[in-house]
């Protein structure tokens, strides 16, 4: 009889983590419209570059119809240790982290404690005067110099999620005074980038509110450190830390179980490693550390977590909002979030479809970068689908008219991260025959 308790008990926990494990039911990717052999091409292809060295692993989940259709890893977690990858590997999400701090913001619309025409100032109240690095051509000596001029207005929450707040990221800002002075204050170092962790909240936004903007408010579309200020803003409007909020609002409640901020010791075992250098360019590979609770939750690149973590964000935006029974945003409000947010009055001097893909064809929602129609850019998709991706090589997207929810993770900075992206987006739709 014990011996039997013992089974019946075994079995139960079994199921239970078999179930917190399911992401979605899964399926033949024949009953959902899709060929199993074309889906295979994706592993042919990854596995060939994981032989040539060009990256350590990957892990690739692909849902259609609602169904999980392709859930497959590649290589290795840790080539150093000699790790295999596995589904259950967690990854730094770096720019992936942006999109759940989108959801958090409009949650905190929703419940009617943030408008998108708020000034930031409202909540951060260092970001009410801010000065503007203008740069002018000096036709004698065919040069450019700066200068600085008054806000014209006033940074809203809506410019925060669209990147039109005037903000920068040192590493990639053209504006030399204005990379310079994120520098001086220690918010963009060139030892490793993306990282201010080390900063508090208020040290972050001290610092960052005395740096001069790079553009006018609301004039230019240029990718920055607009998500990490809109994390401060979440928790002004919240009362409570970031990642406080997005564990018991979002996290816990799509059952999102390894999405975090940091890893406690025995998660860091599961955590992927990339490669000591970049194949591409030779260079060292530096990723942030998450072995420690940050002083200050990064919204632009701060968080964690697993391939079965994100299908589970990304297939609650597919399915307007919910999974389950749980809802966590309207169906009107994903909308708003993935329609174009720029319009024609915007100047858009790097288009987010080539800052992601290297391709055009993509405007920016609130928290995404959504495709304008079937053409123009240069691979796979349709009209209407939204997606992002991360610095370390994480890369998602969602398109609602062929529902397909798709995530690829991997551990490899560097310039090639668009053409894996490109790859692994192409091979999904070419395995597409209804």
């Amino acid at each position: 009889m014990h011996h039997r308790l013992q089974l019946l008990l075994l079995a139960v926990a079994l199921l239970a983590t078999t179930t917190h494990a399911q992401v979605l039911p899964t399926a033949t990717p024949e009953s959902v419209g899709m060929s199993s052999d074309r889906l295979a091409k994706i592993g042919t292809a990854l596995q060939a570059e994981v032989d040539a060295g060009k990256i350590p692993g990957a892990v690739v989940m692909i849902a259609r119809h609602g169904k999980l259709v392709y859930n497959q890893s590649f290589g290795y977690r840790e080539k150093a240790a000699n790790a295999p990858m596995t589904p259950d590997t967690i990854f730094r999400i770096y720019s992936m982290t942006k999109p759940l701090v989108s959801v958090a913001a409009m949650m905190l619309v929703e419940d009617g404690k943030l408008q998108l025409t708020d000034p930031v100032s409202k909540y951060l109240p260092a970001f009410k005067s801010m000065q503007v690095s203008v740069a002018a051509t000096d036709t004698e000596f065919a040069r450019i110099t700066y200068g600085t001029a008054s806000a014209v207005r006033e940074m809203t929450v809506q410019d925060l999620l669209r990147h039109t707040a005037g903000l920068a990221y040192g590493e990639i800002s053209q504006n030399a005074p204005v990379k310079k002075a994120l520098q001086d204050a220690g918010i963009f170092k060139t030892t490793i980038e993306y990282d201010a962790r080390d900063l508090s909240a208020a040290e972050q936004v001290e610092r960052l509110a005395k740096v001069p903007l790079a553009h006018q408010p609301g004039a230019v579309w240029e990718y920055s450190l607009a998500s990490d200020v809109l994390g401060r803003v979440v928790e002004a409007a919240a009362g409570q830390r970031l990642s406080e909020f997005l564990d018991k609002r979002l996290f816990k409640q799509l059952g999102m179980a390894d999405a975090a901020f940091w890893l406690p010791s025995d998660k860091i075992p599961r955590l992927a490693q990339p490669l000591a250098t970049d194949p591409a360019t030779g260079n060292p590979i530096k990723l942030i550390d998450v072995s420690a609770p940050p002083a200050s939750d990064s919204g632009g690149a701060g968080a964690v977590a697993t391939a079965s973590d994100y299908l589970r964000f990304a297939t609650m935006l597919s399915n307007g909002g919910r999974v389950g029974d749980k809802r966590v945003l309207s169906r009107t409000t994903v909308a708003l979030m993935t329609s174009d947010s720029l319009g024609t009055r915007i100047l858009v001097p790097v288009t987010p479809g080539e800052l992601l893909l290297g391709t055009p064809g993509y405007t920016f929602g609130l928290g995404f970068a959504v495709r304008q129609g079937p053409g123009v850019a240069g691979v796979h998709g349709s009209q209407g689908e939204f997606m992002w991706g991360g610095y370390a090589g994480t890369y998602f997207w969602v398109d609602p008219k062929e529902e397909i929810v798709a995530v690829y993770m991997s551990q490899a900075t560097g310039p090639t991260r668009p053409w894996y992206r490109r790859l692994v987006k192409n091979l999904t739709y070419q395995a597409i025959v209804d």
